[in-house]
């Protein structure tokens, strides 16, 4: 019997979901926008998604949610949608590690592979990688300094890929570095949250909190 499985991945601009089988991707929704219209747009891209699969809801297995770390309000509009569906369906949650997913968007041979998430001022969250995707530094927000990546950066070529490159760029130079452009999609969590569901992997749909690494901060807008 084939596993479908609906993916939401918000932690960023990117408004993301994908519908798997067996972990290959059948349906990609996504809008990059600059406003966080995710709450506007997350029901209605599942909606379509889950359409052009020609899949109804009770055809899916489990709701796989991009857990962060990334934009608070992105987050939580993420977890909370897809703990809806869980609790409505009656079906499994599985919660994938953003700069995991982020890390497998690199195809390209690399020794090393950094996803950077922008964080507040000159700080990322940032998860290294080597070339098998196999973790070799914790999930953890870092301060962008010159130094901060050498060990890496001696043992030959690395990959930074993530919506934080272009604050990095400036600061971190050096001929082994390849800078990727990028921002989380549900396109690379189909094959995590397949292993996972294979795993049985799956994470408390009651008492799950999605991963800020950092507290939230509110900030009042200028008049």
């Amino acid at each position: 019997m084939p596993i479908y499985i609906l993916n939401i991945e918000t932690t960023t601009k990117n408004c993301s979901v994908a519908v798997s089988k067996d972990g290959e991707l059948l349906t990609l929704k996504e809008l990059h926008d600059e406003k966080y219209t995710h709450a506007e747009n997350l029901n209605v891209f599942i909606e379509e998604a889950m359409q052009t699969a020609g899949l109804g809801f009770n055809d899916l297995h489990a709701i796989a949610v991009s857990k962060g770390p990334g934009s608070y309000t992105g987050l939580r509009i993420g977890v909370s949608t897809a703990k809806g569906f869980c609790y409505a369906l009656d079906i499994p949650l599985i919660a994938v590690n953003t700069l995991t997913a982020l890390a497998h968007a690199v195809k390209e041979p690399t020794d090393t592979i950094i996803s950077v998430l922008d964080a507040r001022r000159m700080e990322v969250y940032q998860a290294v990688f080597d070339h098998n995707y196999q973790a070799l530094d914790s999930t953890k927000a870092v301060e962008v300094k010159p130094e901060l990546y050498q060990e890496y950066l001696q043992k030959g070529p690395v990959t930074f890929i993530g919506d934080a490159v272009q604050k990095m760029e400036p600061i971190i130079q050096d001929p082994n570095i390849k800078f990727v452009q990028a921002y989380p999609s549900a396109q690379e969590m189909t094959a995590l949250s397949y292993q996972k569901f294979i795993d049985k992997d799956f994470v408390d749909v009651a008492y799950f909190e999605p991963y800020y690494l950092k507290d939230f901060i509110a900030v009042k807008k200028r008049v």
